[in-house]
């Protein structure tokens, strides 16, 4: 009796996994289909851009100047032990753009970013402003969830870039003006080392999937949370936890694909 009522619960939790797993990705795709008439209303992701972007800018910046500090100073003590500290440039450089950079901007970004999303639709589905839509004949996966959606997915990569830029520099003043590195053996590592396409847009490409996965993610929790304050609080919670797991993952599955050769 306690076998069988053990597997009827195990088959029930697999079915509403998959079941909210078919919702889900059937909710995306409407989303996707639903984007084209953005392109006639350009104004919507401009304004979330804004939003979610240049909100966003300060604890980048300053986490990517920190991160590469901290990068350049560990890296001088490592490589100082094999006599490659002219490399300084060179670790710093492809530690920030191939892995440091993407990664850490994706977490930043669902941690600052994705709860503020997902808090913001669950608050609109409690005050009832996404069923008057619907009364309204207005889709709010088109006209509040796509806007979000695609200005995220452009955020991130933006964010990224400066992520990885200001961490160079923080490596600079590191390596360069604290410790006292050639400036030249710096700049002329990193410029012969790392290589546009395979160190560069692999970082990028990775942003991009980073972005796609946080914004859904954000946007899918606050639209089917609940209207109650509890379940709201509970949505803002399983983004970030939910969010940060798939970042780890796509990281290690992207970077076997993109450097395992």
């Amino acid at each position: 009796m306690i076998g069988r009522r053990l597997l009827a619960d195990i088959g029930n939790t697999v079915r509403d996994y998959v079941e909210s797993l078919g919702y889900a990705t059937r909710v995306f795709f409407t989303m996707i289909g639903l984007s084209g008439g953005l392109w006639r209303r350009p104004r919507l992701v401009v304004e979330q851009l804004h939003f979610i972007g240049n909100y966003s800018l300060l604890i980048i910046t300053l986490s990517g100047l920190f991160v590469g500090m901290v990068l350049g100073l560990q890296g001088y003590y490592t490589l100082t032990k094999y006599g490659a500290s002219e490399s300084l440039g060179l670790l710093v450089a492809l530690g920030l753009t191939r892995e440091l950079g993407p990664v850490i901007t994706a977490l930043l970004f669902a941690g600052r970013a994705g709860t503020s999303l997902t808090a913001e639709i669950g608050l609109m589905k409690a005050g009832e402003q996404l069923s008057a839509m619907e009364m309204m004949a207005v889709n709010p996966i088109q006209r509040v969830l796509a806007p979000r959606f695609w200005a995220g997915v452009v955020a991130v990569p933006l964010l990224a870039s400066i992520f990885s830029a200001v961490g160079i520099f923080g490596g600079y003043l590191v390596g360069v003006k604290l410790i006292g590195v050639d400036a030249g053996a710096f700049w002329s590592q990193m410029q012969a080392g790392v290589d546009l396409w395979k160190d560069v847009f692999n970082g990028f490409v990775k942003s991009v999937v980073f972005g796609i996965a946080i914004m859904f993610i954000a946007l899918y929790q606050g639209y089917e949370a609940r209207p109650t304050p509890e379940d709201v609080a509970g949505a803002t919670t399983r983004t970030v936890v939910v969010s940060s797991l798939m970042i780890w993952w796509l990281d290690f599955m992207l970077t076997a694909l993109m450097f395992s050769r």
